[in-house]
């Protein structure tokens, strides 16, 4: 374990002992944001993400040394293990090393070269590879037999066994594939058959980019074609490099065995070598590109569930819809149902009706602002109610994945005498309030701020993405009398049966009044007490330092800090001047060190305070479909997906426009989480609309350059910025007028 543990810090570059600090509190059934959070002074201050790392390569370095002591077992056992074979097994430090080594002794199917062997052959495979001037044709015709009745036959066969020795060489397989690295190029044509078909694939009909440069949303693009039958695909470096490189190992020039030898190496690579590295390149690559796609999607989904909360406000909540007419909810502070109605607001008969619905919710509930889920009819919604001048904040509110909840078995729980329709309007309403505690009861996958999330791992996307959901709950915290059991699910050291146990015991006894009592909650001991409590919240305790972050193991160091200040941890909290005061080491104990002193210091300061910010209002303009929308308009919009090749932006026309990430900032950025983050509000410059594939480009850089390019040119006379190039304010009536006064037709 020790190999183990030196290897994890040289990687990561940690110190040996931070690794089994880590390692050893994973062993005791302590948490990721356990040991970051409370842990620091153990582990010299880690966060979670290098904690994740030391998790992550500890596994994998635990399955090598698995894998190789199965091989090492298997050659034994085979009595074909020797002291050089085995020093080389032991140096091997990557799987890729170890199975090149493990290939010769590899049970496989029958070969070619194995039926050459089983006919006499191999020593003349011997003579030929060995090019000592020998003249192997006439040695060949001494080898005929039964099965062998030529001279002709018994040199392929002698070329199959050559071919086969050449693929299981670990150093031509290190050559070759340190080759592969270098120089190899992803190709990718269209299958002749299905061009039509594959027109969505249309840039990669014939596309060629070096492995080590290809980005992994083209890997995944094209590996997709490729499955679906669309593409044909390709990874090798060019023929005459590889073919060189096995000669200048294997080929002795001017011999009689001379041509042989080439033709066993072409015959290697071509049928053996080519096909197993572009295999394992193409796994190589897709793990890659899946890895990346995942860490992008988890950052995102990270963003989102961090997304600014409205809180405890009683809401108006409506999921929108033609024909079917929007479905109305009214939700107290908690988010608890108090009453569902339907109004039409498409159907001119109904719009008075449907206006004195609104305004009678709104008068009986004392609801306090207005949510309108942002799918179907949800512009045209928010139109509505905004000419209803009803002096409530209103907020358009994604609603990816609100159907997914408002159909499982969760929402059935909470609603089991409600439709899917009534379902997804509360969700769209507690979205709002609370996002975080809304979205962690659906599905990842379905909340649409990934890409190509079908197409990756599952097993690692759903690790990671847990992992994701895991971080943000414990984060922010969680109220221990407020949450639901999905919520409870993803605290710290809880889980889906303690959850449940903990939702059970709140109803018996009316709700939690202190941290202690979540002892007497059954199957919930001291070790889970101890990884959980830290992240519930009891407002309802007569102890102060319940409703915060403060772990209930630092008490009573916060009860000395205040008695050495003459006052009590009521008096201390909040107290900025009085804790100023309190120097962190004078407090450090055995267990409770200088770090997680200054983070009690921080939490006193502001105990239980949500890190998430405050939420904005925010008005698209007035367009409201792709057919509205123009090449130079200068639009607001939010963020809503962000990729390594740019960041998807909805101006409020149902599809989302593409800023390219050359497009997004003025200084180079490589990657747009490097100037943008989900739900940012930003101003966006239309560059081109394409309504046949219903996709827009758009700016960021250009609409900020917008103002003052125009306010330059010599052919405008000099105004306001705004009102010359900004038609977010316009009816679209007068921006078009405005457009073709300054255009023409």
């Amino acid at each position: 374990m020790n190999i183990i543990h030196q290897h994890i810090a040289q990687s990561l570059q940690l110190k040996v002992e931070q690794i089994k600090i880590v390692l050893q509190l994973f062993t005791e059934g302590a948490t990721i944001p356990f040991i970051a959070r409370y842990r620091k002074d153990t582990t010299g201050g880690l966060d979670e993400v290098q904690i994740q790392q030391i998790q992550d390569e500890h596994k994998r370095l635990t399955e090598l040394e698995e894998r190789r002591t199965f091989i090492i077992k298997t050659i034994t056992e085979q009595g074909k293990m020797t002291d050089v074979l085995q020093a080389a097994i032991d140096a091997a430090e990557s799987l890729n090393i170890l199975e090149d080594i493990y290939l010769p002794y590899k049970p496989k199917r029958k070969t070619k070269a194995q039926t050459a062997r089983e006919n006499g052959l191999q020593p003349l495979a011997d003579l030929v590879l060995a090019q000592d001037g020998t003249d192997v044709i006439a040695a060949a015709a001494t080898y005929l037999n039964e099965q062998i009745t030529t001279p002709e036959q018994a040199l392929q066969g002698a070329r199959d066994i050559i071919a086969e020795q050449i693929n299981e060489d670990a150093t031509t397989r290190a050559k070759m594939r340190k080759l592969f690295e270098d120089v190899a190029v992803f190709k990718s044509t269209v299958n002749p058959e299905k061009t039509t078909e594959a027109a969505k694939y249309k840039d990669y009909f014939d596309f060629s980019e070096p492995i080590h440069k290809i980005p992994s949303h083209r890997i995944l693009a094209i590996l997709r074609g490729f499955l679906e039958g669309y593409l044909r695909m390709e990874i090798a470096p060019a023929e005459e490099d590889a073919l060189e490189l096995l000669e200048q190992q294997w080929v002795k020039p001017l011999t009689p065995a001379t041509d042989l030898v080439k033709k066993a190496a072409r015959d290697a690579y071509r049928r053996l070598l080519q096909p197993s590295l572009e295999t394992e390149y193409r796994n190589a690559l897709k793990e890659k590109a899946d890895e990346e796609a995942i860490t992008v999607f988890a950052e995102n989904l990270r963003q989102l569930l961090l997304s600014s909360p409205l809180g405890g406000k009683r809401l108006l909540a409506i999921d929108p819809g033609y024909r079917t007419g929007c479905k109305t909810v009214c939700l107290d502070e908690k988010g608890m149902l108090l009453h569902n109605d339907l109004i039409y607001i498409h159907e001119p008969n109904k719009l008075a009706t449907s206006e004195a619905t609104v305004r009678h919710l709104i008068a009986q509930y004392h609801l306090q602002a207005i949510a309108v889920g942002d799918g179907t009819a949800g512009r045209e919604t928010e139109q509505f109610l905004k000419k209803l001048q009803l002096g409530l904040p209103m907020f358009l509110v994604n609603e990816d994945g609100a159907s997914v909840y408002s159909a499982s078995e969760t929402a059935r729980e909470e609603f089991p005498d409600h439709d899917v329709t009534v379902r997804g309007a509360v969700s769209i309403g507690r979205r709002l309030m609370d996002p975080l505690a809304e979205l962690v009861k659906i599905d990842p996958k379905s909340i649409g701020v990934g890409q190509y999330q079908h197409d990756v791992n599952q097993t690692r996307l759903k690790e990671k993405l847990d992992a994701t959901v895991v971080s943000c709950v414990n984060t922010v915290g969680v109220n221990l009398n407020t949450a639901s059991k999905h919520l409870l699910s993803y605290v710290s050291g809880i889980g889906n049966t303690l959850a449940d146990n903990i939702i059970k015991y709140r109803t018996e006894i009316g709700g939690f009044t202190n941290r202690k009592q979540l002892l007497k909650v059954p199957r919930l001991g001291d070790k889970a007490f101890e990884q959980c409590a830290g992240f519930l919240r009891v407002k309802e305790s007569s102890n102060p330092l319940d409703a915060s972050a403060v772990h209930p193991e630092a008490y009573n160091v916060v009860a000395q800090m205040a008695k050495d200040l003459n006052t009590d941890v009521q008096q201390l909290i909040g107290n900025t001047e009085l804790i100023r005061n309190i120097q962190p080491k004078k407090y450090a104990t055995e267990t409770i060190g200088v770090l997680t002193i200054q983070d009690i210091l921080n939490e006193l300061q502001k105990p239980g305070l949500d890190p998430r910010s405050e939420l904005e209002q925010f008005e698209f303009a007035n367009i409201f479909s792709i057919e509205e929308v123009s090449v130079g308009m200068v639009l607001p919009g939010v963020v809503t997906n962000l990729t390594r090749f740019g960041a998807f932006v909805d101006i409020g026309v149902k599809q989302d426009g593409l800023v390219h990430v050359s497009e997004i900032a003025h200084r180079f950025i490589s990657d747009p989480s490097e100037a943008l983050k989900l739900n940012d509000k930003v101003q966006v410059k239309v560059l081109e609309v394409d309504l046949p594939r219903k996709r827009i480009s758009l700016s960021i850089k250009q609409a900020t350059d917008a103002p003052q390019a125009q306010q330059r040119s010599p052919k405008q006379p000099q105004r306001h910025p705004a009102k010359q190039t900004d038609l977010s304010n316009l009816s679209v009536t007068d921006a078009l007028a405005h457009l073709k006064k300054k255009f023409g037709k």
